[in-house]
């Protein structure tokens, strides 16, 4: 499965130097998938040496020409897709039909760049200096390290690579070793339409050889990271020494509430299926419901009654609907969530426990009842197949219940009253929020979280400055 693919340094891909190669499960079996040749030290300061050659020139390229070469990386990616929906179904344990979307979603990201790169604008401002001018310009901030998450393993990978090379930069990325093959084949694509040697590297291997070299290298001025809030505390500390930019999406813990007026079908509808996707492994999902007293109980048996629907298997059965978490850390960790709400009291109305599928990490669809509010399932981000419900009267006490989160991703509610919809839109601490809708991740639209769940934006206009530094120039004639 990874033969013809490896470490992909200076425009060629190669074998890793390392010690011990990268193994890659297919969890929905608990089978091997292969294995990949690690990267050593070396590799990654090739791979890093071979950013900084690059980048003079690639940030020197004219706009319209990088536009087009995102643009025709796009056109190989659309030509890949069936294969990459699979592999990312394989490798990551989720149907083909989301795998499908999820590389769909990657190829927006390369098509709105590419529109993106062209409208790098800055402004002139009046001086207060006779015969002066004040412009204000934007530039590349130069090699870029990326480290990705094993959720979302192209779309990730795009919403990083996209806007970086829009902007001018070079770049070294290490996606998650549980699903470095979805990666390869976007720099797959990227080689496939010309992109210059050295601009985009990718390394795969130990920590200790793909992370280090780079974060303490003061040649990478900018360091984007998708992953968990500890990893990125830990990656704030690790680059202060050389004060790089940083743009973290971290963890996340959705709350969702449902107010009395909301069409309870259409929350319903829209919650399980959201719930429910990529086994739960997605930071916005919806993970601890917050519904008015007088919808409660048609709620959780309406929950319960679509969640058993669904059918759980391998990700390339036809009809699946949930595939399995990606690996047994996950499946411990979410029966720990489970026994704890258990524990204090909560009801598990359905679910609740190991699925015995073809050897894969299953565990079932899962919604707790009567869940209170510092059982794990609720105080945490569960990242897994769990919906914690639980009920509310009074709104002031709501807001301060929902808000008692150090994560501040997404946020949701339902209501069909304008001026709660405008409430909850005020008063939800979070950096996106959705009403009467979960669809936040667009290309088009700046995606990102406050307080422990992150900094900076990926998507939209926004996304695209993050890796560019303003420029003041005072010029007087």
């Amino acid at each position: 499965m990874y033969d013809n693919f490896g470490q992909f340094i200076d425009g060629k891909w190669s074998r890793g130097n390392g010690k011990e190669p990268v193994r890659v499960t297919d969890p929905g079996n608990g089978q091997l998938l292969g294995t990949i040749p690690a990267a050593s030290a070396e590799d990654t300061l090739a791979a890093l040496a071979s950013a900084e050659r690059s980048l003079e020139g690639w940030k020197n390229t004219q706009a319209w020409l990088r536009a087009d070469l995102l643009q025709a990386v796009a056109r190989e990616m659309v030509a890949a897709t069936a294969n990459a929906a699979l592999t990312i179904s394989k490798e990551s344990g989720k149907p083909v039909a989301q795998a499908r979307r999820e590389w769909e979603l990657s190829i927006d990201q390369f098509v709105w760049y590419a529109e993106e790169a062209r409208r790098i604008y800055g402004r002139v401002v009046e001086s207060r200096v006779p015969g002066g001018r004040c412009e204000v310009t934007h530039e590349a901030v130069g090699v870029v390290a990326a480290f990705t998450a094993w959720n979302f393993p192209v779309v990730l990978v795009a919403r990083k690579l996209a806007p970086a090379l829009a902007a001018g930069c070079t770049v070294v990325l290490r996606p998650s070793n549980e699903v470095p093959g979805s990666a390869m084949l976007i720099f797959e694509c990227l080689r496939k339409a010309g992109l210059p040697a050295g601009v985009a590297n990718l390394v795969v291997g130990p920590t200790a050889d793909t992370y280090e070299p780079l974060i303490s290298s003061p040649v990478v001025k900018k360091v984007s990271l998708t992953g968990s809030t500890q990893l990125g505390q830990q990656m704030i500390r690790d680059s202060a020494a050389t004060i790089k930019r940083l743009s973290m999406e971290l963890g996340g813990n959705a709350p969702v509430i449902v107010f009395d007026d909301a069409d309870l079908e259409k929350a319903l509808d829209l919650s399980v299926a959201t719930k429910f996707a990529n086994c739960g492994q997605v930071c916005v999902t919806a993970d601890r419901f917050y519904v008015h007293e007088s919808l409660y109980e048609a709620f959780v048996e309406g929950f319960a009654n679509r969640t058993n629907k669904i059918k759980v298997g391998y990700g390339q059965e036809e009809g699946t609907g949930m595939g399995p978490l990606i690996n047994p850390r996950r499946l411990q960790a979410i029966e720990a969530i489970v026994a704890d709400a258990r524990d204090k009291g909560a009801k598990v109305v359905t679910g609740g426990h190991r699925l015995d599928i073809n050897g894969g990490y299953f565990y079932a669809p899962t919604v707790l009842a009567n869940v209170p509010d510092d059982a794990l399932a609720i105080a945490e981000e569960n990242f897994g197949p769990i919906a914690a419900i639980t009920s509310f009267t009074d709104h002031e006490d709501l807001w301060a219940r929902v808000n008692n989160s150090s994560f501040a991703l997404s946020a949701y509610a339902f209501t069909r009253d304008p001026a709660r919809i405008r409430e909850a839109v005020a008063k939800l601490e979070s950096g996106m929020v959705g009403i009467n809708s979960y669809a936040l991740a667009a290309a088009e639209v700046p995606f990102g979280g406050i307080k422990a769940s992150g900094m900076g934006r990926e998507g939209g206009s926004e996304g695209i400055h993050d890796y560019m530094n303003v420029k003041l120039a005072q010029i007087v004639v």
